[in-house]
C-alpha cells in the first residue's frame, strides 16, 4: 500500500441497521478498486469485513472492521460497523474517529432502529452525514419511499439526492448523476446519455440540488437569485461545503446495490468529494487539570501528537492489536510514544494497516490516518497517545450501561485460575462489556448490551483458552422485616459436668435504609456485660445467610432487653447460640419480606 498524506485521506464510519448491506457494499468498493478479484458474499462466508470465525458462523458483523480503499490517489478508510444494537460501543467509537458518517439505508425497509441510533451518535459528535439507499435490486425496493422515511424520521435535515436510480428491483441497472446529468450503468465506470423517460424527474431533482448547493454559500445564493442557475463547478463546490458542515444539516443522498455492484464507482467519487480531509477536523482534549479545550485545525504532521485508541482485539496467537486514529502529528514504526492515559511509554514495533484480517506493514502514518499497532504492553481501548509534556487526553465517548447479564462458571480448575484475567482483558477492550463478582449471590456476572454481545464475549474467552458455561444469574434478593416483634430463646445443654445455659430476650424493629444495628437495654445485670458481644456475634452469623430464603438480611435493628445467665454454665458459646436462635425466632414472626 502507498503512503498517503493527510490531504489524500478520507475517514468514514459505515453505519446502518443490521441487514442494510454494509458489508456487501464494501465488497463492491474493494472489487472496483482491484483490491479483490471476486465479490464475496456474507452467505458464502468469504467477505473481507466479516473475517472473524464468529462473524462467519452467525452471518453478520460483530465488530468494526478497518477497510482502507485505494481509489485513484486517495485512500478512503472505511470503518465497517456492526448493525446490531448490541454493539453500540463499536458504532460509537467508529463515529468518534471518523470525519463523516456514511449511513446505509435499506431500499425496502427504509429507516430502522439501527439507522436512528447511528444518527443520534452522529449528532452527538457533530459529524456530517451522507446517505446511500442500498439494495435497490431487492423485490419491493422503492427509492422514493425510502427517501420519504428519511424525511419523516429526521425532519430537521434536508435530504438532497445527488443520484437517481435507473430502474428498480430486478430492473435496477444504473444511476443518474444529477450534477453531470449523465447515466452511469452497472458499477458506473463509464457514462452515457440520460434516458429520455427520466429527463423530467432528473431536471426536477437537479433544481433541488442547485438550490441546496446555493444555500451553503452566501456568494452562491446571491448569484442564484440573480441568474437563476449555477455552473457545474459552483454546484459541486456548494454541495461539497454543505456536505462537510454538520451545522447545515444537508445530507447528500446516493443510490446503490452492493450485491449487483451498481452505482458504486460514483459513490466512491462522492466520498472523496464530500468527506472532509482529516486536516479540517477539530478534536476535544482534556488537560491534566480537567479543563477541556479543542485542538483546532489545520491538523498536520508538524502538530502535537494526538492519537486515540478506539478498538483493541486480543488473539491467542497474534497477541493484542490496538486500532488508533491520528488526529494530529504522525507515527513511525519503531518510534516511542507516551500513553498519557496510563502514564507509560510504548514502543510501536509493528506498525500496520489492516484490510479485514490482511496486515500491511507501514513505516509511517500521517496526521488523519487510521492504523494498527501490535503487542503494546499497557494500552487499552480509549487511551490517548500525546506529547508527554502536555499530558492531554482525547475526550472519551460516554457509553450506555449494560442491559443484559448472565452468570458464568469455569469448566475446570485451570479455567477458574485464568477467568478473571481474560474477562478483565475483554472488558478493557470493549467499554460496554463488564464483569463482577456478586458477593450476595456468590456468582461471577458478565454484563453486556444484549444476548449476542455477551455470547460473543464468552466465545472470545474460549478462544483465549478459558472455557465458561453460562447459567441464569440469581436475583440478589435481601430479607428484612415489616413490623416490630419481641420474643426470647433459652439455650440449655447438660451432658454431665459443666453444661451450657443462656437466655436472651430480643426485640427486632424495622430499620429502613440504615442496615443492621445492634443495641442493648439491660437493666439490673440480668446478663453480664462480657456476654453482650457474644449475643451480637451469634446474630451476625445469621445476617449473611438469611432466615426465610437464604438471602442477606438488611435494615433490621436488634435490641437485647432482658435475659438470664447461670453462675457456672453460662459462657460465650452459649450466648452466641441463644442470640442466633432468638434472632431467627423473632425474625420469622416479624412479617419478613424479600426485597
Amino acid at each position: 500500500m502507498k503512503e498517503y498524506t493527510t490531504d489524500r485521506i478520507r475517514n468514514v464510519a459505515l453505519v446502518g441497521h443490521q441487514g442494510a448491506g454494509k458489508t456487501t457494499l464494501v465488497e463492491a468498493l474493494l472489487y472496483n478498486t482491484g483490491a479483490i478479484n471476486r465479490l464475496g458474499r456474507v452467505e458464502e462466508k468469504n467477505t473481507v469485513s466479516d473475517w472473524d470465525e464468529d462473524e462467519k458462523e452467525r452471518g453478520l458483523s460483530l465488530s468494526t472492521s478497518l477497510i482502507p480503499i485505494e481509489f485513484g490517489d486517495t485512500k478512503i478508510n472505511v470503518l465497517d460497523t456492526p448493525g446490531m444494537t448490541d454493539f453500540q460501543g463499536e458504532i460509537k467509537n467508529a463515529i468518534r474517529v471518523a470525519d463523516s458518517v456514511f449511513v446505509v439505508v435499506d431500499a425496502v425497509a427504509g429507516v430502522e432502529v439501527g439507522t436512528e441510533l447511528a444518527w443520534e451518535y452522529a449528532q452527538v459528535y457533530q459529524q456530517p452525514i451522507i446517505v446511500t439507499i442500498n439494495k435497490m435490486d431487492r423485490e419491493n425496493a422503492n427509492f422514493e419511499r425510502a427517501l420519504q422515511s428519511l424525511h419523516q424520521s429526521f425532519p430537521d435535515y434536508k435530504f438532497v439526492p445527488v443520484m437517481l436510480p435507473i430502474g428498480s428491483q430486478a430492473d435496477f441497472k444504473g444511476v443518474i448523476n444529477l450534477l453531470t446529468m449523465k447515466a452511469y450503468y452497472d458499477a458506473g465506470k463509464d457514462h452515457a446519455d440520460l434516458p429520455a423517460d427520466l429527463a423530467d424527474a432528473a431536471n426536477a431533482a437537479r433544481t433541488a440540488l442547485v438550490e441546496a448547493a446555493a444555500e451553503a454559500d452566501d456568494v452562491l445564493i446571491e448569484k442564484y437569485f440573480e441568474e437563476g442557475t449555477l455552473s457545474d463547478d459552483e454546484i459541486r463546490d456548494g454541495m461539497r461545503k454543505a456536505a462537510r458542515d454538520s451545522n447545515l444539516k444537508t445530507v447528500p443522498v446516493f443510490v446503490t446495490s452492493g450485491a449487483k455492484n451498481v452505482g458504486t464507482i460514483p459513490l466512491m467519487e462522492a466520498l472523496v468529494a464530500y468527506v472532509s480531509p482529516p486536516s479540517g477536523r477539530r478534536v476535544q482534549i482534556e488537560k491534566p487539570d480537567g479543563e477541556r479545550e479543542f485542538l483546532l485545525p489545520p491538523q498536520t504532521d508538524d502538530g502535537p501528537l494526538a492519537a486515540y485508541v478506539f478498538k483493541t482485539t486480543t488473539d491467542r496467537f497474534v497477541g493484542t492489536l490496538n486500532y488508533f486514529r491520528i488526529f494530529s502529528g504522525s507515527v513511525r514504526s519503531d518510534g516511542r510514544y507516551t500513553n498519557t492515559t496510563r502514564g507509560v511509554e510504548e514502543r510501536f514495533n509493528s506498525l500496520m494497516v489492516l484490510r479485514g484480517k490482511e496486515q500491511i506493514s507501514m513505516s509511517v502514518l500521517h496526521a488523519g490516518d487510521i492504523g494498527v499497532v501490535a503487542k503494546l504492553t499497557e494500552t487499552k481501548t480509549g487511551d490517548t497517545f500525546a506529547d508527554k509534556s502536555s499530558g492531554a487526553q482525547i475526550t472519551k465517548p460516554e457509553f450506555p450501561d449494560p442491559l443484559y447479564a448472565v452468570a458464568v462458571l469455569p469448566r475446570t480448575q485451570a479455567d477458574s485460575a485464568k477467568m478473571g484475567t481474560v474477562l478483565t482483558s475483554l472488558c478493557q477492550a470493549d467499554p460496554t462489556l463488564r464483569w463482577r463478582q456478586d458477593g450476595d449471590v456468590k456468582q461471577t456476572i458478565v454484563e453486556g448490551m444484549g444476548e449476542a454481545h455477551v455470547n460473543l464475549a464468552i466465545s472470545r474467552a474460549e478462544k483465549l483458552g478459558v472455557g465458561m458455561d453460562m447459567v441464569m444469574p440469581k436475583v440478589p434478593y435481601k430479607e428484612t422485616i415489616t413490623r416490630q416483634h419481641s420474643d426470647y430463646y433459652r439455650h440449655k445443654k447438660q451432658t454431665g459436668g459443666a453444661g451450657q445455659f443462656a437466655e436472651v430476650h430480643l426485640r427486632l424493629e424495622p430499620n429502613p435504609g440504615n442496615g443492621f444495628e445492634y443495641t442493648t437495654q439491660i437493666f439490673g445485670g440480668s446478663i453480664s456485660q462480657n456476654f453482650l458481644p457474644s449475643i451480637e456475634k451469634g446474630i451476625s452469623s445469621v445476617l449473611s445467610e438469611g432466615v426465610i430464603a437464604g438471602y442477606p438480611i438488611v435494615d433490621v435493628k436488634a435490641v437485647v432487653f432482658d435475659g438470664k445467665e447461670h453462675p457456672v454454665d453460662s459462657k460465650d458459646i452459649a450466648f452466641q447460640i441463644a442470640g442466633r436462635e432468638a434472632f431467627k425466632k423473632v425474625f420469622a414472626d416479624a412479617n419478613p419480606v424479600l426485597l
